[in-house]
C-alpha cells in the first residue's frame, strides 16, 4: 500500500484527492514561483505532495508527509549526517553512557522554542515520560521507549535515561521533542491533532504556520534556529494527488519540486527547460502483503481474508509466480533493483538477500508442483481449489501508483498459469481494508533508514491491534515468536557486526514465511526547477535523494537560484561532531570516541512508509 501509513488517527477523515479542475482554480494561490502581487518579493519553495495528513501531532503522526514535517519543525536529540547517515548532535549537543550501557546522559543545547521560551531537559523528559505512560502518546513512536526504566532531568541542561536492558538505538531516538509548556495542557492525546493554533510552537528550522486541509501546508523559517535559518521565505507543501498533474505543475512553474516520478515522466523531464532530474538509489522497498489471517494480540481472528493464504504452501506457490526482474524491467523501466531482501542494498551493513537453494524465485512449474502435491486441483475454470478453499484472491492496488498497477497486472497473468486467480482492483485507499482485515493481497512499500530497528519492529506480535479498530503497527498481521526473540536480541546487541548478523537472521525469517513479500527497490526519481532552486543538500552525498531524507537537510539548505550558495551556519556549539552544510558541500569531522550508532527511523518514518 502506498505507505503513507494507512492509519490517519483522528486528524481528518480520509477524503479523495482534489480533482484536477479544482487544482486549476487554486493554482494562483499556492504557486511556487508565480507569487501573488502582495508577496512578489517572497522567495517560496513549493513541494508537490499527494499524501493526506494523518495528524500534526508527533504523538500520532506516522505518515511520510507528517513525519517529514515533524523533522522540519521539531529538533530531535540527534540527527544524521547528510553525507554518511552517521549520528551527529542535534538538540543533544553531547552524550555519554555508563559502562554497562544502561544509563545514558545527554547534554541539552542552550536554545529556544519558536515562541521564545527556553528549551530545557525537562521538555525532553516530559516528552519521553508521556510516551511511557500514555497509550495514545505512544501511538507513533512508543517502541522507542519500551525499554526505558526512568527518565529524569536533574538540571535544565541534563537529561538522564535509565534502561531496563542495553539498547542499540540510543543515538537513534527518532522522537520529536515537544514543548512541555504547550503540550502539558492537552487532556486527551488521542484526540489532539495540533491543528487549532498557528503558528505551531517548535524548535526546528521551519515553523508550521498554516494548514489548509487537503490543499496545502505552509511553513516559515525559524530565524533563530541554532544551525542557521533556511534561505527561502516560505516552504509550501501543495496537494496534487495526480502524478501527471504534478509534472504539469512543475513544467508550468506552479510547483518547484516533485518526487515519485515514473520512468517515463523522469525521461521526458530531462529535456524540459529549467528542470533538473535526480535519480537516487532507492531507500524504499516495494512489496505485497498476503493476509495470513488478521487477528488481535490475544489471537482473536477477524476480517474475511481467504483462508487459503494461511497455508504456507499456497503462499510459496504464489510467490514463485512473481518475476521480480521483469517487474523492474517493465513496470519501472529498469530504474530499480529486483531483490527479495527486506532492507534495501543501499544499507550494505544490514542488507540480506537469499542465495543458492534458499532463493524462492520465479518458477511457475515449481508453483504448479507445490499445489498439486498439496491437493489443490484445477477446476473447469482453471482455478485451483481444495474443498472450500479456492485460490481466487482479491488483489487491491493503489490506484494512484501506475507501477503498482502494471506490476499487479503482470502478476495476475503469471499466477493464472499456476491456477491462481488474482482479481486486481485499484483502490484509492487500502488502509481501511487493512484496518478491517477485509483483504487478501495488498501492495505496500516502506522507506527504510540507516538504522533498521523501526522497520523490523513493525513485524512483531506486539504490532497487532489489541482490539478491532485499535492502533497497530503491523502491515500484514504477521506474528512469529522466533522473530520476536531475535528482535529483542538485536536491540540489546551493542556490537555492530553481531547486531547486523542478528538482523539478517530476521530478514531470512521474513523471506521464508512469505507473508511480507518484497519485490525490490525502485530508484527514487525526482525533479526540481533549477530557476527556483540554486542548490540543496542530497543524502547521501553524492548520488542521494532530496525528498524523504533522514533529517531536514534538503529544504533547510536550499538556496534560491541566483543567490550565493555559500555554506550555511553549521556551528554545533562544541558538540561531538563538527558539521558544515551549505549549497551541497559537507565537511564532517570525526565523531568523538564512544558508541557510534545509526538511526532508527525516519519518516516511517518514519516513518514514514508508502
Amino acid at each position: 500500500m502506498f505507505r503513507t501509513n494507512h492509519r490517519g488517527r483522528g486528524f481528518s477523515t480520509a477524503v479523495s484527492g482534489l480533482l484536477i479542475t479544482l487544482l486549476a482554480c487554486v493554482t494562483t494561490l499556492f504557486a511556487g514561483s508565480g507569487a501573488s502581487a502582495d508577496t512578489k518579493d517572497e522567495k517560496t519553495l513549493t513541494i508537490a505532495v499527494s499524501q493526506e495528513v494523518d495528524s500534526l501531532s508527533p504523538f500520532l503522526a506516522v505518515r511520510r508527509i507528517t513525519t517529514a514535517i515533524g523533522r522540519l519543525s521539531y529538533d530531535f536529540l540527534t540527527n544524521y549526517d547528510p553525507k554518511t547517515g552517521k549520528t551527529i548532535p542535534a538538540l543533544a549537543e553531547s552524550w555519554s553512557t555508563s559502562e554497562d550501557g544502561l544509563t545514558w546522559t545527554y547534554k541539552i543545547r542552550d536554545t529556544k522554542w519558536t515562541d521564545g521560551q527556553p528549551i530545557t531537559a525537562e521538555d525532553a523528559r516530559w516528552t519521553f515520560d508521556t510516551m511511557m505512560k500514555d497509550e495514545a502518546a505512544a501511538t507513533a513512536n512508543g517502541n522507542f521507549v519500551e525499554n526505558f526504566e526512568t527518565v529524569s532531568a536533574p538540571d535544565p541542561r541534563t537529561l538522564v535515561v535509565k534502561l531496563k536492558a542495553p539498547q542499540a538505538t540510543m543515538l537513534a531516538l527518532d522522537v520529536p521533542i515537544l514543548p512541555k509548556h504547550k503540550w502539558e495542557k492537552v487532556t486527551d492525546f488521542a484526540k489532539f491533532n495540533n491543528d487549532q493554533e498557528f503558528p505551531i510552537v517548535g524548535s526546528g528550522p521551519w515553523i508550521v504556520s498554516a494548514y489548509d486541509v487537503n490543499n496545502s501546508i505552509t511553513l516559515t523559517p525559524n530565524k533563530d534556529f541554532w544551525r542557521g535559518a533556511p534561505k527561502f521565505d516560505k516552504l509550501v507543501f501543495r496537494y496534487i494527488d495526480d502524478s501527471d498533474a504534478q509534472v504539469e505543475a512543475l513544467k508550468a512553474g506552479e510547483v518547484d519540486f516533485v518526487s515519485g516520478l515514473t520512468p517515463a515522466q523522469a525521461t521526458a523531464l530531462e529535456s524540459a527547460d529549467n528542470i533538473t532530474v535526480n535519480k537516487a538509489k532507492g531507500k524504499r522497498f516495494q512489496a505485497i502483503t498476503l493476509n495470513p489471517g488478521a487477528k488481535l494480540q490475544d489471537g482473536t481472528a477477524f476480517g474475511d481474508g481467504n483462508k487459503a493464504l494461511q497455508d504456507p504452501i499456497v503462499r510459496e506457490a504464489l510467490v514463485r509466480t512473481i518475476d521480480r526482474e521483469a517487474i523492474y524491467k517493465t513496470a519501472y523501466g529498469g530504474f530499480g533493483e529486483a531483490n527479495g531482501g527486506y532492507i534495501p542494498s543501499r544499507y550494505a551493513d544490514y542488507h540480506w538477500q537469499p542465495e543458492g537453494d534458499a532463493v524462492i524465485g520465479f518458477d511457475i512449474a515449481k508453483a504448479n508442483s507445490l499445489l498439486d502435491g498439496a491437493g489443490y486441483a484445477k477446476g473447469s475454470d482453471g482455478i485451483r481449489a481444495k474443498g472450500a478453499l479456492k485460490l481466487s484472491f482479491r488483489f487491491n492496488v493503489h490506484g494512484d501508483n501506475p507501477q503498482y498497477i502494471q506490476a499487479a497486472e503482470m502478476m495476475r497473468e503469471w499466477a493464472k498459469e499456476a491456477g491462481i486467480e488474482l482479481k486486481v482492483e485499484p483502490v484509492s485507499e487500502v488502509g481501511a481494508l487493512l484496518d478491517a482485515g477485509t483483504y487478501d493481497i495488498l501492495t505496500t512499500g516502506w522507506s527504510v533508514n540507516p538504522d533498521p530497528d523501526y522497520i523490523l519492529g513493525i513485524n512483531r506480535c506486539s504490532g497487532l491491534p489489541a482490539k478491532v479498530g485499535g492502533p497497530y503497527l503491523s502491515d500484514a498481521y504477521y506474528c512469529n515468536p522466533e522473530y520476536d526473540k531475535l528482535y529483542a536480541a538485536q536491540l540489546a546487541e551493542l556490537d555492530p557486526a553481531k547486531r547486523a548478523g542478528i538482523v539478517k537472521q530476521m530478514e531470512e525469517i521474513l523471506y521464508k514465511d512469505n507473508v511480507f513479500v518484497v519485490w525490490g527497490y525502485a530508484d527514487q526519481l525526482e525533479a526540481f526547477r533549477s530557476d527556483t532552486i540554486g542548490s540543496m543538500q542530497p543524502q547521501p552525498d553524492p548520488g542521494g535523494n532530496y525528498d524523504s531524507q533522514d533529517g531536514y537537510w534538503s529544504w533547510w539548505s536550499a538556496t534560491p537560484a541566483g543567490e550565493d550558495s555559500g555554506a550555511a551556519s553549521g556551528d554545533d556549539g562544541g558538540s561531538n561532531s563538527g558539521l558544515l552544510v551549505g549549497g551541497g558541500a559537507v565537511v564532517l569531522a570525526a565523531l568523538a570516541a564512544g558508541l557510534v550508532l545509526m538511526r532508527r527511523r525516519g519518516g516511517a518514518t518514519a516513518d514514514d512508509r508508502e
